[in-house]
């Protein structure tokens, strides 16, 4: 697999946080800020409320993209390129999954 990445930033090793050790602090909490902030969006109880985490939701989620562009950026985040095949088979797998719950029910 080919990996998809920017040169890296060298910071100072030891220690001390550096700006690798905090800029992957910040993405991996805005992370867990965005999932957490995701699930009370589909508990929230009422429309005012919603609205408000929504907002919330929102600004974090831009918060957490700039940290990924950040880390992105210094080549401090590296991806990994897809196999063409096995994406090809999830998406084959995915699109019969949506056709299922196309079906009409069997009757017993």
């Amino acid at each position: 697999m080919s990996k998809i990445m920017n040169p890296q930033v060298e910071v100072p090793k030891g220690i001390e946080l550096n700006d690798k050790d905090i800029g992957n602090l910040i993405l991996s909490n805005l992370k867990n800020m965005t999932k957490n902030y995701a699930v009370a969006l589909t508990e929230a109880s009422n429309d005012l409320l919603y609205k408000a985490l929504k907002k919330q939701f929102d600004a974090i989620s831009k918060l957490q993209r700039e940290a990924f562009e950040i880390t992105f950026r210094n080549g401090w985040y590296v991806l990994e390129e897809a196999d063409g095949a096995k994406v090809g088979e999830k998406y084959n797998h995915l699109q019969q999954c949506f056709q299922d719950l196309d079906a009409e029910p069997e009757e017993n």
